[in-house]
């Protein structure tokens, strides 16, 4: 289930699907009208964070901080009172709360998600309680995308906010501090969402150029969502 007040789902988009290019639930389809095959295989688990710093990851933390500058701007996101600081060094698990992911398919398509207030999203959402990372990803590609990996996710990095609301959003989350987590991964859309009841209703998944999933995520969102998107084009395209 995804948390309804996670930063991914805090706008509503504004614009309206192509209908030449927009598909019911029952399957995905890229700008090209081409619907992914249900054969593919691949690993169903994702590996757990963190993993401890390496010897150049400040600099490449530096590097990528020049890239990106919307994304690594401090943010403040008044829906749930936080202050937001990106940075492609990744935080201790125990402060995780919500993790989301880049899906690359058909080559270098990005899968998005449009829930019925018209909303465009990248599939993730809320970890709960004593869930881990790896099987919060997995439950929320299969709920909101019909989607699963087909290799372990890269994580690109995460924001980490504090907020000064009195309480936690749920009471095992950690607080006032805590984490979103972003990543990457190749997958296969090769089912429909499962929808649950106390989640968003999503209505399309669709798998677009990185430069229409900027588009769309931009509509209804701030600056640092389409460098989001560059972000993981970029490390995709980099040796690891």
């Amino acid at each position: 289930m995804t948390d309804t007040t996670d930063a991914s789902h805090a706008t509503d988009a504004a614009g309206t699907a192509d209908a030449a290019a927009v598909t019911a639930v029952g399957a995905v389809t890229d700008t090209a009208g081409a619907t992914n095959g249900a054969g593919a295989t691949g690993t169903a688990g994702a590996p757990s964070i963190p993993r401890p710093p390496r010897p150049g990851d400040a600099s490449r933390a530096t590097e990528l901080a020049a890239l990106f500058p919307a994304l690594h701007a401090p943010q403040y996101w008044a829906w749930g009172r936080y202050d937001a600081q990106f940075s492609t060094v990744l935080p201790p698990d125990e402060l995780v709360t919500n993790i989301h992911l880049v899906g690359f398919t058909d080559g270098d398509r990005v899968v998005l998600c449009r829930d019925d207030r018209n909303h465009w999203f990248l599939p993730g959402g809320t970890r709960e309680h004593n869930e881990s990372v790896d099987s919060c990803l997995v439950r929320e590609l299969r709920e909101e995308a019909g989607a699963r990996l087909l290799g372990e996710p890269v994580w690109l990095g995460a924001h980490r906010c504090v907020t000064d609301d009195p309480v936690p959003y749920r009471p095992w989350q950690p607080h006032p501090e805590k984490a979103w987590l972003w990543g990457w991964a190749d997958v296969a859309v090769d089912s429909v969402p499962t929808n649950p009841d106390d989640g968003e209703q999503v209505v399309e998944v669709r798998a677009v150029e990185p430069d229409e999933a900027r588009r769309l995520l931009l509509d209804g969102h701030e600056a640092w969502w389409g460098e989001l998107i560059a972000l993981a084009v970029e490390l995709r395209s980099r040796p690891r």
